[in-house]
């Protein structure tokens, strides 16, 4: 729930500001026209997951929209988090309303019965694979469930008291033996209550220590606060076997994660610690790591991490102190971590960035050094005793290179396999595929001969986007191609059955096929499928979307995936309006930024609030049009991101009136987020639009003063640069008519809910024609069913009135008023 100044201060503020509007809107929640209307209420296809023995499948249910009602239900928001503190649980936590479980070899399926069809969340595999572990919500807390597949019976494990604060709340022990799970203490006691008579004056200081922090929502503000942090995280770990019968293991702490080791006879435990901060989210809070035997014992301190408020603002820096600690996949007990060799800061120039240390069970002797890095540590796939892969990379360049290692002989020189630019989409080789491994953790899957990987790919290239499966040989690097998708379909590789893959499980789909699962035998060729889900949205299934392809004045090659309503040919039935839905993308390299990565063959239908409901209206609708912002070498990318943004909107729009598709004086722009950002950026630097829609962006840049988005220099390093890419800057040359909309409780670091209203007192002050559309309990996306159709009537009405009468927006006629919500 908002704090209780906070709120009384809105109420104030909101009465001041009804006050003072002449003209008031009604304030009601609004239908979007039909179809659109009754899509909102169509469900949508399941979701699916398989078990790690590739035996079963299940289809997770999903519900309808989230009603209002909902959101309502009381919130805390406390470090960066909010929370539903009856459930001791994320608030507005996705929940699914079912569960059907099919056996992969016989198609037959069986509901999975549960006393109710409501919050279904959290699953995880049990080793085997033949259990499936969820969590169910209850009106007074979260409780721990099991389902056995072959039987397709639950059961409940505990009673509502699981603590689903922070991270997960139970894992697996090994062997199917029962989980790990972070529980509320029985003896806990109700949370504190603040004094409504504040005990002092909020202070903090700074003492000549360097702590830039970037803009992060949510935060703690008073000792109510941290008292109320502190009361509903605090969990005790307990051992709950099959039967429901549990062991607490630990006092009751702040406990953030806990893991057990692949042998099931070791935890890694980390908690938070204080000193809390104002400044900064839970996850850089102190933070101690251990690792406790099965009785709950530590027996080694892995690392006392302390606060992490002082992290250089650079990309790539990092927090000092043993960090990422896990245990290694695929050994029975070996504790691994990273450690900045940099001082954590990605502007030092040093020779290597990070190092990478094992240490196995009984964690008596010193660490061993495992593997140095020259860019920043992004990963380690672990394969057998002489085989991982090691994964580094560095934002400022693009840079990601993959290492051979062997962990079994660190002194051995590791070996290079890829080093390229990660946003080289058509040289990517794709990710290497993974198998339940000797202790049921994910491990590299070899071939038979353990010679080589596999690896899937989502195989961008000039032709188009077909995803692949390589057998890569890791002693000559060659690549064999045993399977890719073809026309007329976006197929991608999910499970291989076996170890020479020759039996594999794919996700199909195509612009007229709802994703389905299929089972191929790539030896035979025999393709069956094992779901036949229903298209949602089948007033789509004609429509044909066309990846688009046109040219930058300085020559950089751009894109974007067009929409027309079915049966629509612009060469016999003209132009449309039209609407371009944008979010810009910072580049290193002019051949990267120029790379195709759309599939035009995937299965694409709307869902909330997505602007493609409106080609049912008769708009022309342009997705993703490509705005690449290119700092090549030393380059800044945002130093010239007006020029290049122009330049990428002047390349669409010539483009759209060249081929016949739209009318210079019927288009607009719109997008969420940063896409909201670069709507009204372009409102304000060209006059290519004749309106605009910004859904939840960010307008004045010296609000977040320590970077965002793509920018990592400060507002003090690139004061001009901050200043010249504010719309608020240049409110007033915005005067074509603007829609804002945002979520009242956006929760997205930078996008305050002031971004929006600043803007529009802004605009308003300068007397242009701007509407502001403030949703109650909606965060940084729209959820509820409410909003989400409210949104689409906006957008609808807005794109009415300025795109197919464009005579409405003349001074002279009456222009929608602000909504007070």
């Amino acid at each position: 729930m908002k704090k209780p100044f906070r709120r009384l201060l809105g109420i104030v503020v909101g009465l001041i500001s009804v006050s003072f509007i002449p003209a008031m809107a009604q304030a009601t929640w609004q239908q979007p026209p039909e179809p659109i209307a009754s899509m909102l209420d169509t469900p949508w296809y399941p979701g699916v997951i398989i078990s790690p023995n590739h035996q079963w499948l299940v289809r997770l249910h999903r519900p309808a929209l989230t009603p209002l009602a909902e959101l309502a239900q009381p919130r805390l928001e406390l470090a960066g988090l909010q929370l539903n503190p009856a459930l001791r649980a994320p608030a507005q936590a996705y929940g699914f309303v079912g569960l059907t479980v099919q056996a992969i070899a016989t198609g037959e399926q069986v509901d999975i019965a549960l006393p109710q069809a409501a919050g279904i969340r959290n699953f995880r595999w049990s080793p085997t694979g033949n259990l499936l572990a969820f969590t169910l919500d209850e009106p007074t807390g979260v409780a721990l469930w099991v389902a056995d597949m072959t039987t397709a019976k639950a059961w409940q494990l505990t009673e509502p008291t699981l603590n689903n604060t922070y991270g997960a709340p139970c894992r697996w022990l090994a062997n199917d033996a029962g989980l790990l799970c972070k529980m509320v203490p029985a003896n806990l006691g109700p949370a504190p209550i603040a004094h409504a008579v504040p005990t002092g004056p909020r202070i903090e200081q700074n003492l000549g220590r360097t702590a830039p922090v970037r803009t992060y929502t949510n935060l703690l503000e008073s000792p109510a606060d941290e008292a109320l942090f502190e009361h509903y995280l605090t969990s005790e770990l307990a051992r709950v076997d099959l039967q429901g019968d549990r062991i607490v293991l630990t006092a009751p702490q702040l406990i953030a994660a806990a893991a057990p080791s692949p042998d099931g006879q070791w935890i890694l435990l980390r908690t938070i610690q204080r000193p809390f901060s104002y400044q900064v989210p839970a996850r850089l809070f102190p933070k101690r790591i251990s690792v406790l035997n099965q009785a709950g014992e530590e027996v080694y301190r892995v690392d006392d991490l302390p606060l992490a408020d002082d992290i250089p603002v650079t990309f790539d820096s990092v927090r000092t102190g043993r960090r990422t600690t896990g245990w290694r996949s695929d050994r029975p007990a070996t504790l691994y971590w990273i450690e900045a060799l940099d001082g954590g800061d990605a502007s030092a120039e040093v020779e290597y960035r990070d190092a990478v240390f094992q240490l196995s069970a009984p964690f008596q002797q010193p660490p061993e050094p495992l593997w140095q890095t020259q860019l920043r540590y992004n990963d380690i796939l672990w394969g057998h005793d002489t085989l991982a892969l090691g994964i580094e990379a560095w934002y400022d360049t693009r840079r990601v290179r993959v290492w051979q290692l062997n962990p079994e002989t660190p002194a051995q020189p590791p070996t290079l396999l890829d080093d390229r630019d990660y946003q080289d989409r058509y040289n990517d080789p794709g990710q290497p595929m993974t198998t339940p491994g000797p202790y049921q953790r994910r491990v590299l899957m070899l071939s038979p001969d353990q010679q080589s990987l596999y690896l899937r790919g989502r195989g961008a290239s000039p032709e188009g986007v077909y995803p692949f499966l390589d057998r890569w040989h890791l002693a000559t690097q060659a690549k064999t191609r045993l399977w890719q998708a073809a026309d007329p379909y976006y197929e991608s590789v999910v499970a291989l059955l076996n170890d020479d893959a020759t039996q594999i499980i794919t996700h199909r789909e195509s612009t007229a096929e709802t994703p389905n699962y299929w089972r191929h035998d790539l030896m035979t060729g025999e393709a069956i499928a094992l779901t036949d889900f229903a298209d949602p949205r089948p007033w789509y299934r004609d429509l044909v979307p066309q990846v688009i392809r046109y040219e930058r004045a300085d020559g950089v090659m751009l894109s974007a995936t067009l929409y027309l309503p079915p049966g629509h040919d612009p060469a016999t039935d003209g132009p449309l309006p039209t609407f371009l839905w944008a979010y810009p993308q910072e580049f290193k390299s002019r051949d990267a930024a120029s790379q195709v990565t759309t599939a035009e063959n995937a299965f694409r239908r709307p869902y909330a609030y997505d602007p493609r409901f409106l080609l049912t209206q008769g708009y022309a609708i342009v997705m993703g049009p490509t705005m690449p912002i290119i700092g090549e070498g030393d380059a800044e990318p945002n130093d010239t991101y007006v020029e290049q943004l122009t330049q990428s909107a002047e390349a669409v729009v010539n483009y759209l009136v060249e081929q016949g598709i739209s009318r210079r004086d019927q288009l607009a722009i719109g997008g969420h987020s940063y896409g909201a950002f670069t709507a009204a950026n372009l409102l304000a630097h060209t006059d290519l639009f004749q309106a605009g829609i910004a859904n939840s962006g960010a307008y004045n840049r010296s609000l977040t003063p320590f970077g965002f988005q793509g920018e990592q220099r400060t507002f003090w390093d690139a004061t001009d640069t901050y200043l010249t890419m504010s719309p608020f800057t240049h409110a007033a040359k915005i005067n074509e008519p603007l829609l804002l909309i945002h979520g009242a409780n956006d929760e997205n670091a930078g996008t305050y809910p002031i971004q929006s209203e600043r803007l529009y007192g802004a605009i308003k002050g300068l007397g242009g024609t701007v509407r502001w559309v403030e949703l109650p309990l909606e965060g940084h996306g729209y959820e509820s069913r409410e909003a989400v159709g409210h949104v689409l009537w906006e957008m609808e009405r807005w794109l009415a009135t300025y795109l197919k009468q464009p005579e409405r927006a003349s001074p002279d006629t009456e222009q929608p008023a602000a909504i007070a919500p």
